[in-house]
Protein backbone atom coordinates (compact mmCIF):
# COMPACT_ATOMS: atom_id res chain seq x y z
CA UNK A 1 0.00 0.00 0.00
CA UNK A 2 1.24 3.53 -0.78
CA UNK A 3 2.53 5.54 2.17
CA UNK A 4 -0.24 8.09 1.65
CA UNK A 5 -3.19 6.02 0.49
CA UNK A 6 -6.32 7.83 -0.63
CA UNK A 7 -9.39 7.74 1.61
CA UNK A 8 -11.15 5.42 -0.81
CA UNK A 9 -8.23 3.01 -0.91
CA UNK A 10 -8.15 2.90 2.87
CA UNK A 11 -11.81 1.94 3.01
CA UNK A 12 -11.43 -0.73 0.36
CA UNK A 13 -8.34 -2.16 2.10
CA UNK A 14 -10.18 -2.53 5.40
CA UNK A 15 -13.49 -3.85 4.08
CA UNK A 16 -14.22 -7.17 2.41
CA UNK A 17 -13.51 -7.14 -1.33
CA UNK A 18 -16.23 -5.41 -3.38
CA UNK A 19 -18.47 -4.93 -0.33
CA UNK A 20 -18.27 -1.12 -0.05
CA UNK A 21 -21.29 0.89 -1.19
CA UNK A 22 -20.86 4.67 -1.16
CA UNK A 23 -23.64 7.05 -0.16
CA UNK A 24 -23.74 10.83 -0.57
CA UNK A 25 -21.05 10.81 -3.25
CA UNK A 26 -22.43 13.92 -4.97
CA UNK A 27 -22.82 16.08 -1.87
CA UNK A 28 -21.06 19.45 -2.09
CA UNK A 29 -20.65 22.47 0.18
CA UNK A 30 -23.43 25.07 0.11
CA UNK A 31 -21.19 27.89 1.26
CA UNK A 32 -20.38 30.83 -1.01
CA UNK A 33 -18.52 32.85 1.63
CA UNK A 34 -14.85 33.80 1.35
CA UNK A 35 -14.64 32.86 -2.33
CA UNK A 36 -15.55 29.22 -1.66
CA UNK A 37 -17.67 28.87 -4.82
CA UNK A 38 -14.75 27.73 -6.95
CA UNK A 39 -13.45 25.24 -4.37
CA UNK A 40 -16.49 22.97 -4.18
CA UNK A 41 -15.78 19.31 -4.84
CA UNK A 42 -17.84 16.14 -4.79
CA UNK A 43 -17.98 14.30 -1.42
CA UNK A 44 -17.11 17.57 0.40
CA UNK A 45 -13.98 15.92 1.74
CA UNK A 46 -15.51 12.81 3.30
CA UNK A 47 -16.41 9.44 1.78
CA UNK A 48 -19.32 7.66 3.49
CA UNK A 49 -20.89 4.28 2.99
CA UNK A 50 -21.36 0.76 4.24
CA UNK A 51 -19.94 -2.69 3.65
CA UNK A 52 -18.62 -5.61 5.65
CA UNK A 53 -15.52 -6.78 7.52
CA UNK A 54 -15.14 -10.56 7.80
CA UNK A 55 -18.74 -10.82 6.68
CA UNK A 56 -20.04 -8.50 9.44
CA UNK A 57 -21.84 -5.27 8.45
CA UNK A 58 -20.14 -1.95 9.15
CA UNK A 59 -20.77 1.71 8.38
CA UNK A 60 -17.66 3.66 7.52
CA UNK A 61 -16.52 7.15 6.65
CA UNK A 62 -13.08 8.38 5.63
CA UNK A 63 -11.97 11.99 5.57
CA UNK A 64 -10.06 12.84 2.42
CA UNK A 65 -7.05 15.03 3.18
CA UNK A 66 -6.69 15.79 -0.54
CA UNK A 67 -10.08 17.58 -0.71
CA UNK A 68 -10.27 20.84 1.25
CA UNK A 69 -7.69 19.24 3.60
CA UNK A 70 -10.42 16.95 4.92
CA UNK A 71 -11.82 19.92 6.85
CA UNK A 72 -15.22 19.55 8.50
CA UNK A 73 -17.88 21.83 7.08
CA UNK A 74 -21.68 21.87 7.13
CA UNK A 75 -22.36 19.19 4.51
CA UNK A 76 -19.30 17.15 5.48
CA UNK A 77 -20.68 16.94 9.03
CA UNK A 78 -24.24 16.29 7.86
CA UNK A 79 -23.09 13.24 5.89
CA UNK A 80 -21.36 11.79 8.95
CA UNK A 81 -24.34 12.47 11.24
CA UNK A 82 -26.67 10.70 8.80
CA UNK A 83 -24.28 7.75 8.67
CA UNK A 84 -24.61 7.36 12.45
CA UNK A 85 -28.39 7.45 12.12
CA UNK A 86 -28.28 4.60 9.62
CA UNK A 87 -25.86 2.57 11.73
CA UNK A 88 -28.10 2.88 14.79
CA UNK A 89 -31.17 1.81 12.82
CA UNK A 90 -29.36 -1.27 11.56
CA UNK A 91 -27.42 -2.06 14.75
CA UNK A 92 -24.03 -2.06 13.01
CA UNK A 93 -20.65 -0.65 14.15
CA UNK A 94 -19.20 2.62 12.84
CA UNK A 95 -15.59 2.84 11.66
CA UNK A 96 -14.23 6.37 11.20
CA UNK A 97 -10.98 7.08 9.35
CA UNK A 98 -9.68 10.49 10.39
CA UNK A 99 -7.44 12.74 8.31
CA UNK A 100 -8.53 16.35 8.71
CA UNK A 101 -7.20 19.85 9.20
CA UNK A 102 -10.11 20.47 11.57
CA UNK A 103 -13.14 22.73 11.43
CA UNK A 104 -13.59 24.59 8.12
CA UNK A 105 -13.00 28.23 9.00
CA UNK A 106 -14.86 29.59 5.98
CA UNK A 107 -18.12 27.98 7.11
CA UNK A 108 -17.76 29.23 10.70
CA UNK A 109 -20.78 28.44 12.90
CA UNK A 110 -22.23 26.07 10.28
CA UNK A 111 -19.14 23.93 10.83
CA UNK A 112 -19.46 24.12 14.61
CA UNK A 113 -23.12 23.10 14.51
CA UNK A 114 -22.33 20.19 12.20
CA UNK A 115 -19.60 19.07 14.58
CA UNK A 116 -21.88 19.23 17.62
CA UNK A 117 -24.47 17.08 15.82
CA UNK A 118 -21.83 14.41 15.23
CA UNK A 119 -20.90 14.56 18.91
CA UNK A 120 -24.56 14.04 19.83
CA UNK A 121 -25.05 11.12 17.44
CA UNK A 122 -21.87 9.45 18.63
CA UNK A 123 -22.67 9.97 22.31
CA UNK A 124 -26.07 8.32 21.83
CA UNK A 125 -24.48 5.44 19.91
CA UNK A 126 -22.06 4.58 22.75
CA UNK A 127 -23.11 1.39 24.45
CA UNK A 128 -25.43 0.45 21.59
CA UNK A 129 -22.94 -0.21 18.79
CA UNK A 130 -19.12 -0.49 18.91
CA UNK A 131 -17.35 2.67 17.73
CA UNK A 132 -13.90 2.60 16.11
CA UNK A 133 -11.56 5.47 15.20
CA UNK A 134 -8.46 5.21 13.02
CA UNK A 135 -6.16 8.23 12.76
CA UNK A 136 -4.33 8.15 9.42
CA UNK A 137 -3.28 11.77 9.14
CA UNK A 138 -3.96 14.78 11.33
CA UNK A 139 -6.67 14.67 14.01
CA UNK A 140 -6.39 17.86 16.00
CA UNK A 141 -8.68 19.83 18.27
CA UNK A 142 -12.28 18.86 17.57
CA UNK A 143 -11.17 15.73 15.69
CA UNK A 144 -9.15 14.54 18.69
CA UNK A 145 -12.21 14.94 20.91
CA UNK A 146 -14.24 13.05 18.30
CA UNK A 147 -11.78 10.16 18.42
CA UNK A 148 -11.99 10.07 22.22
CA UNK A 149 -15.69 9.22 21.98
CA UNK A 150 -14.86 5.91 20.30
CA UNK A 151 -14.58 2.63 22.16
CA UNK A 152 -11.39 1.69 20.31
CA UNK A 153 -8.78 3.95 18.71
CA UNK A 154 -5.94 3.16 16.31
CA UNK A 155 -3.25 5.31 14.68
CA UNK A 156 -0.91 5.00 11.72
CA UNK A 157 2.52 5.47 13.28
CA UNK A 158 4.27 7.47 10.52
CA UNK A 159 1.89 10.25 9.45
CA UNK A 160 -0.73 10.07 12.19
CA UNK A 161 -0.96 12.97 14.64
CA UNK A 162 -3.43 13.34 17.53
CA UNK A 163 -3.52 16.55 19.58
CA UNK A 164 -5.85 19.02 21.25
CA UNK A 165 -3.72 22.10 20.55
CA UNK A 166 -1.34 22.31 17.61
CA UNK A 167 2.17 21.33 18.76
CA UNK A 168 3.64 24.71 17.81
CA UNK A 169 0.96 26.46 19.91
CA UNK A 170 1.56 24.58 23.17
CA UNK A 171 3.49 26.57 25.74
CA UNK A 172 7.07 25.45 26.12
CA UNK A 173 6.76 22.71 23.50
CA UNK A 174 9.59 22.25 21.00
CA UNK A 175 8.32 19.51 18.65
CA UNK A 176 5.34 17.31 17.82
CA UNK A 177 6.50 14.19 19.67
CA UNK A 178 3.54 14.28 22.06
CA UNK A 179 1.14 14.08 19.10
CA UNK A 180 2.77 10.96 17.66
CA UNK A 181 1.57 7.40 18.12
CA UNK A 182 4.04 6.29 20.82
CA UNK A 183 3.23 9.16 23.18
CA UNK A 184 -0.50 8.86 22.58
CA UNK A 185 -0.43 5.14 23.32
CA UNK A 186 1.42 5.74 26.57
CA UNK A 187 -1.12 8.43 27.49
CA UNK A 188 -3.94 5.90 27.09
CA UNK A 189 -5.52 7.57 24.06
CA UNK A 190 -4.87 4.68 21.66
CA UNK A 191 -5.37 0.94 21.72
CA UNK A 192 -2.90 0.21 18.94
CA UNK A 193 -0.54 1.93 16.51
CA UNK A 194 1.36 0.57 13.55
CA UNK A 195 1.72 0.62 9.78
CA UNK A 196 -1.37 0.68 7.59
CA UNK A 197 -0.99 -3.05 6.99
CA UNK A 198 -0.74 -3.72 10.75
CA UNK A 199 -3.80 -1.55 11.38
CA UNK A 200 -5.83 -3.61 8.92
CA UNK A 201 -4.85 -6.82 10.70
CA UNK A 202 -5.69 -5.45 14.15
CA UNK A 203 -9.03 -3.92 13.13
CA UNK A 204 -10.11 -7.14 11.46
CA UNK A 205 -9.15 -8.98 14.64
CA UNK A 206 -11.33 -6.60 16.66
CA UNK A 207 -14.31 -7.29 14.40
CA UNK A 208 -13.78 -11.04 14.76
CA UNK A 209 -13.97 -10.79 18.57
CA UNK A 210 -16.67 -8.18 19.14
CA UNK A 211 -20.46 -8.17 18.59
CA UNK A 212 -22.19 -5.89 16.08
CA UNK A 213 -24.37 -4.29 18.75
CA UNK A 214 -25.42 -4.60 22.38
CA UNK A 215 -28.01 -7.32 21.62
CA UNK A 216 -25.78 -9.42 19.38
CA UNK A 217 -23.81 -12.43 20.57
CA UNK A 218 -20.04 -12.58 20.20
CA UNK A 219 -19.39 -16.17 19.21
CA UNK A 220 -17.15 -17.92 16.69
CA UNK A 221 -18.37 -21.33 15.55
CA UNK A 222 -15.20 -22.14 13.60
CA UNK A 223 -12.93 -22.59 16.62
CA UNK A 224 -11.49 -26.10 16.84
CA UNK A 225 -9.36 -25.80 19.98
CA UNK A 226 -9.87 -28.52 22.60
CA UNK A 227 -11.97 -27.17 25.48
CA UNK A 228 -10.24 -29.61 27.86
CA UNK A 229 -6.74 -28.56 26.81
CA UNK A 230 -4.38 -28.46 29.80
CA UNK A 231 -2.55 -25.19 30.51
CA UNK A 232 0.62 -26.41 32.16
CA UNK A 233 2.50 -23.91 34.32
CA UNK A 234 -0.46 -21.52 34.43
CA UNK A 235 0.07 -20.37 38.02
CA UNK A 236 3.45 -18.77 37.29
CA UNK A 237 2.61 -17.33 33.86
CA UNK A 238 2.75 -13.53 33.32
CA UNK A 239 -0.68 -11.93 32.88
CA UNK A 240 -0.57 -11.44 29.11
CA UNK A 241 0.72 -14.95 28.48
CA UNK A 242 -1.90 -16.38 30.84
CA UNK A 243 -4.78 -14.83 28.89
CA UNK A 244 -3.28 -15.94 25.56
CA UNK A 245 -2.75 -19.48 26.84
CA UNK A 246 -6.34 -19.74 28.04
CA UNK A 247 -7.80 -18.40 24.80
CA UNK A 248 -8.82 -20.59 21.88
CA UNK A 249 -5.82 -21.07 19.59
CA UNK A 250 -3.86 -18.57 21.71
CA UNK A 251 -5.35 -15.48 20.07
CA UNK A 252 -6.42 -12.36 21.98
CA UNK A 253 -7.36 -8.77 21.09
CA UNK A 254 -5.63 -6.56 23.65
CA UNK A 255 -6.66 -2.96 24.31
CA UNK A 256 -4.70 -0.03 25.82
CA UNK A 257 -1.55 -2.18 25.90
CA UNK A 258 0.90 0.65 26.58
CA UNK A 259 -1.18 2.32 29.31
CA UNK A 260 -1.62 1.19 32.91
CA UNK A 261 0.83 -1.67 32.47
CA UNK A 262 0.01 -3.13 35.88
CA UNK A 263 -3.03 -4.73 34.27
CA UNK A 264 -3.75 -6.45 30.97
CA UNK A 265 -7.19 -6.01 29.38
CA UNK A 266 -7.95 -8.19 26.37
CA UNK A 267 -10.74 -10.06 24.64
CA UNK A 268 -10.23 -13.80 24.39
CA UNK A 269 -12.28 -16.76 23.22
CA UNK A 270 -13.27 -19.70 25.38
CA UNK A 271 -14.80 -22.54 23.36
CA UNK A 272 -15.84 -19.97 20.74
CA UNK A 273 -17.39 -17.46 23.14
CA UNK A 274 -15.85 -13.99 23.44
CA UNK A 275 -14.92 -13.15 27.02
CA UNK A 276 -13.38 -9.97 28.44
CA UNK A 277 -10.18 -10.77 30.30
CA UNK A 278 -8.83 -8.55 33.10
CA UNK A 279 -5.51 -9.71 34.53
CA UNK A 280 -3.29 -7.90 37.01
CA UNK A 281 0.44 -8.54 36.70
CA UNK A 282 1.46 -9.31 40.29
CA UNK A 283 2.72 -5.76 40.86
CA UNK A 284 1.27 -3.26 43.31
CA UNK A 285 -1.75 -1.55 41.76
CA UNK A 286 -1.33 1.88 40.16
CA UNK A 287 -4.33 4.11 39.48
CA UNK A 288 -3.75 4.08 35.71
CA UNK A 289 -4.25 0.31 35.66
CA UNK A 290 -7.52 0.83 37.54
CA UNK A 291 -8.71 3.42 34.97
CA UNK A 292 -7.93 0.94 32.22
CA UNK A 293 -9.79 -1.91 33.93
CA UNK A 294 -12.81 0.28 34.64
CA UNK A 295 -13.17 1.39 31.02
CA UNK A 296 -12.84 -2.19 29.79
CA UNK A 297 -15.32 -3.63 32.30
CA UNK A 298 -17.94 -1.03 31.44
CA UNK A 299 -17.66 -1.84 27.73
CA UNK A 300 -18.05 -5.56 28.43
CA UNK A 301 -21.11 -4.96 30.58
CA UNK A 302 -22.70 -2.69 27.94
CA UNK A 303 -22.29 -5.35 25.27
CA UNK A 304 -23.17 -8.41 27.40
CA UNK A 305 -19.66 -9.85 27.21
CA UNK A 306 -18.80 -12.15 30.17
CA UNK A 307 -15.79 -11.11 32.25
CA UNK A 308 -12.92 -13.23 33.53
CA UNK A 309 -10.77 -11.57 36.22
CA UNK A 310 -7.32 -12.91 37.02
CA UNK A 311 -6.43 -11.35 40.38
CA UNK A 312 -2.75 -11.20 41.23
CA UNK A 313 -1.88 -8.21 43.41
CA UNK A 314 0.06 -7.59 46.64
CA UNK A 315 -1.84 -4.33 47.30
CA UNK A 316 -1.79 -0.68 46.24
CA UNK A 317 1.36 1.05 45.05
CA UNK A 318 2.69 3.41 47.71
CA UNK A 319 3.28 6.76 45.99
CA UNK A 320 1.97 10.32 46.15
CA UNK A 321 0.44 9.96 42.68
CA UNK A 322 -1.68 7.04 43.88
CA UNK A 323 -2.72 9.01 46.95
CA UNK A 324 -4.12 11.73 44.70
CA UNK A 325 -6.02 9.49 42.27
CA UNK A 326 -6.53 5.94 43.50
CA UNK A 327 -9.55 6.32 45.79
CA UNK A 328 -11.66 8.02 43.13
CA UNK A 329 -10.62 5.65 40.35
CA UNK A 330 -11.06 2.56 42.52
CA UNK A 331 -14.51 3.82 43.47
CA UNK A 332 -15.38 3.91 39.77
CA UNK A 333 -14.10 0.36 39.27
CA UNK A 334 -16.04 -0.92 42.30
CA UNK A 335 -19.16 0.69 40.87
CA UNK A 336 -18.58 -1.12 37.57
CA UNK A 337 -18.07 -4.50 39.26
CA UNK A 338 -20.93 -4.01 41.72
CA UNK A 339 -23.43 -3.11 39.00
CA UNK A 340 -22.28 -5.59 36.35
CA UNK A 341 -25.03 -7.90 35.08
CA UNK A 342 -22.82 -10.13 32.91
CA UNK A 343 -21.36 -13.46 34.09
CA UNK A 344 -18.33 -12.83 36.32
CA UNK A 345 -15.71 -15.51 36.96
CA UNK A 346 -12.54 -14.83 38.96
CA UNK A 347 -9.24 -16.69 39.27
CA UNK A 348 -7.15 -15.76 42.30
CA UNK A 349 -3.38 -16.10 42.41
CA UNK A 350 -2.76 -13.44 45.05
CA UNK A 351 -5.30 -11.09 46.63
CA UNK A 352 -3.80 -9.10 49.47
CA UNK A 353 -5.58 -6.34 51.37
CA UNK A 354 -8.37 -4.11 50.10
CA UNK A 355 -6.78 -4.09 46.65
CA UNK A 356 -7.40 -7.83 46.36
CA UNK A 357 -10.98 -7.41 47.58
CA UNK A 358 -11.62 -4.91 44.77
CA UNK A 359 -10.83 -7.27 41.87
CA UNK A 360 -13.76 -9.52 41.10
CA UNK A 361 -14.19 -10.84 44.64
CA UNK A 362 -17.12 -12.90 45.87
CA UNK A 363 -18.29 -9.98 47.96
CA UNK A 364 -18.42 -7.75 44.88
CA UNK A 365 -20.83 -10.12 43.15
CA UNK A 366 -18.60 -12.52 41.23
CA UNK A 367 -20.62 -15.60 40.32
CA UNK A 368 -17.77 -18.08 40.69
CA UNK A 369 -14.33 -17.61 42.26
CA UNK A 370 -11.56 -20.18 41.87
CA UNK A 371 -8.16 -20.30 43.55
CA UNK A 372 -5.13 -22.59 43.49
CA UNK A 373 -3.42 -24.59 46.24
CA UNK A 374 -0.63 -21.98 46.37
CA UNK A 375 -2.89 -18.91 46.20
CA UNK A 376 -2.65 -16.22 48.87
CA UNK A 377 -5.83 -14.46 50.02
CA UNK A 378 -5.06 -12.29 52.99
CA UNK A 379 -5.83 -9.05 54.76
CA UNK A 380 -2.15 -8.14 54.51
CA UNK A 381 1.27 -9.61 53.84
CA UNK A 382 1.89 -12.42 56.35
CA UNK A 383 5.31 -11.11 57.46
CA UNK A 384 3.93 -7.63 58.03
CA UNK A 385 1.02 -9.09 59.99
CA UNK A 386 3.44 -11.04 62.22
CA UNK A 387 5.49 -7.89 62.86
CA UNK A 388 2.34 -6.06 63.96
CA UNK A 389 0.92 -8.91 66.07
CA UNK A 390 4.21 -9.92 67.70
CA UNK A 391 6.43 -6.82 67.79
CA UNK A 392 8.42 -7.96 70.84
CA UNK A 393 9.28 -11.43 69.53
CA UNK A 394 12.57 -12.39 67.86
CA UNK A 395 12.98 -12.53 64.08
CA UNK A 396 12.85 -16.33 64.09
CA UNK A 397 9.63 -16.38 66.10
CA UNK A 398 8.03 -13.77 63.86
CA UNK A 399 8.94 -15.77 60.77
CA UNK A 400 7.31 -18.84 62.28
CA UNK A 401 4.24 -16.82 63.23
CA UNK A 402 4.07 -15.49 59.67
CA UNK A 403 3.92 -19.04 58.32
CA UNK A 404 1.11 -19.87 60.72
CA UNK A 405 -0.76 -16.66 59.80
CA UNK A 406 -0.43 -17.44 56.10
CA UNK A 407 -1.77 -20.96 56.58
CA UNK A 408 -4.62 -20.08 58.91
CA UNK A 409 -5.63 -16.63 57.67
CA UNK A 410 -4.10 -16.14 54.23
CA UNK A 411 -4.41 -19.41 52.33
CA UNK A 412 -6.89 -20.44 49.66
CA UNK A 413 -8.07 -23.21 51.97
CA UNK A 414 -8.91 -20.82 54.80
CA UNK A 415 -10.86 -18.58 52.36
CA UNK A 416 -12.70 -21.62 50.98
CA UNK A 417 -13.70 -22.66 54.53
CA UNK A 418 -15.51 -19.33 54.84
CA UNK A 419 -17.19 -19.52 51.41
CA UNK A 420 -15.11 -16.80 49.75
CA UNK A 421 -13.71 -19.31 47.25
CA UNK A 422 -15.99 -21.72 45.38
CA UNK A 423 -13.31 -24.26 44.52
CA UNK A 424 -9.58 -24.83 44.73
CA UNK A 425 -8.44 -26.09 41.35
CA UNK A 426 -5.19 -27.23 39.78
CA UNK A 427 -3.49 -24.67 37.49
CA UNK A 428 -3.39 -27.02 34.49
CA UNK A 429 -7.19 -27.52 34.55
CA UNK A 430 -7.96 -23.79 34.52
CA UNK A 431 -9.16 -23.64 30.92
CA UNK A 432 -11.69 -26.45 31.20
CA UNK A 433 -12.98 -25.19 34.58
CA UNK A 434 -13.42 -21.63 33.31
CA UNK A 435 -15.17 -22.77 30.12
CA UNK A 436 -17.50 -24.95 32.19
CA UNK A 437 -18.24 -22.00 34.48
CA UNK A 438 -19.20 -19.68 31.64
CA UNK A 439 -21.29 -22.40 30.00
CA UNK A 440 -23.23 -22.76 33.24
CA UNK A 441 -23.66 -18.97 33.53
CA UNK A 442 -24.91 -18.56 29.95
CA UNK A 443 -28.16 -16.61 29.96
CA UNK A 444 -27.55 -15.13 33.41
CA UNK A 445 -30.10 -12.46 34.29
CA UNK A 446 -30.15 -10.11 37.26
CA UNK A 447 -33.74 -9.20 38.09
CA UNK A 448 -34.19 -6.08 40.17
CA UNK A 449 -37.93 -5.81 40.68
CA UNK A 450 -39.26 -2.89 42.70
CA UNK A 451 -41.57 -4.02 45.49
CA UNK A 452 -43.75 -2.37 48.13
CA UNK A 453 -44.19 -5.35 50.44
CA UNK A 454 -42.56 -8.73 50.90
CA UNK A 455 -44.61 -11.80 50.06
CA UNK A 456 -46.75 -13.31 52.81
Amino acid sequence: MDQRSSARNRIESLLDAHSFVEIGALVRSRSTDFVQEGKKEATDGVICGYGSISGKPVYVYAQDGNILSGSLGEMHGKKIAQLYDMALKMGAPVLELLDSSGIRLEEATDSLFALSRIYEKKAKAKGLIPLYSVVYGQAGGAMAVLASLSDFSFMENKDGRLFLNAPDAVKGNKNDDFAKAKAQEEAGNLDFSGTEEELITEIRKAFSFLPANNEDEAYNEDVEDNLNRAVDGFFTMPAREALSTLSDEGEIFEVRRAYGEGAVTAFLRLNGQTVGGIATTGEALHWKAVVKMNRFLRFCNSFSIPVLTLCDTPGFENCSCNEMHMTKEMGELLSAYGNASVPLVTLVKKAVGSAGACLGSKGLGADLVFAYPESEISVMDAKLAANILYPEESLDVREEKAKIFLEEKGSATSAAYRGYIDAIILPEETRQRVISAFDMLYGKANFDFHKKYGSI
